[in-house]
């Protein structure tokens, strides 16, 4: 499997505001892809990671943990050795919206954006329409926590940073933003209306 390293804006910001281009499931690198995004994740401690962010400008997100229980034990620092080992490994190509409902709130950090952490309103549901690792075309709804978790990766194949659409942003390092997570916890708004209103 080749090399790979995490893109950040501390040097590569350019980069990462790119648009990632659609990925043809004729694409002979497709597998290793996967392979480089499911390695990275199997090692470090994110939710998930857009190809973008590992130097890969394709449509494709890999979800390792939108399990908010198991975020919040970690959280808390009182991860269980099963949480650790804890991998959805679902790979979403070519990802698009089909619909974006109700409203939510979080703090949100990313491994792009080093110890800046956002706090940023996401629909409470989403609608995807993605291919799978089998070429299927799929369409599913994601509602809570898992919605938050796939619209920051979403605008990353978008080229946007939750920087970008960030109420306030604070700069934290990781033991500083668990703890301050244990009282500004994920928050639902609403979980009706259309998105784009209520954002307004």
């Amino acid at each position: 499997m080749r090399s790979y390293e995490v893109k950040t804006i501390l040097k590569d910001e350019d980069y990462l505001r790119q648009k990632s281009k659609e990925v043809s499931l004729d694409d002979a690198s497709l597998k290793e892809d996967i392979l480089v995004l499911k390695d990275f994740c199997s090692k470090e401690d994110v939710l998930a990671i857009s190809a973008i962010q590992l130097g890969i400008p394709k449509r494709i997100i890999y979800l390792k943990n939108t399990n908010l229980e198991v975020v919040q034990r970690f959280q808390n620092k009182t991860e269980t050795a099963k949480d650790k080992l804890y991998d959805e490994e679902k790979v979403l190509i070519n990802p698009i919206f089909k619909k974006k409902e109700g409203l939510t709130e979080y703090w949100e950090a990313c491994r792009s954006c080093l110890d800046n952490v956002g706090l940023v309103k996401r629909p409470y549901k989403i609608v995807l329409e993605y291919t799978d690792l089998d070429g299927n075309i799929c369409k599913e709804a994601f509602t809570g926590f898992p919605a938050t978790v796939l619209a920051h990766e979403m605008d990353h194949l978008e080229g946007i940073l939750h920087m970008d659409i960030a109420e306030k942003v604070l700069v934290m390092n990781k033991e500083e933003r668990q703890k301050f997570r244990q009282t500004h916890d994920y928050q639902i708004l609403s979980k009706k209306g259309n998105y784009e209103d209520l954002i307004k």
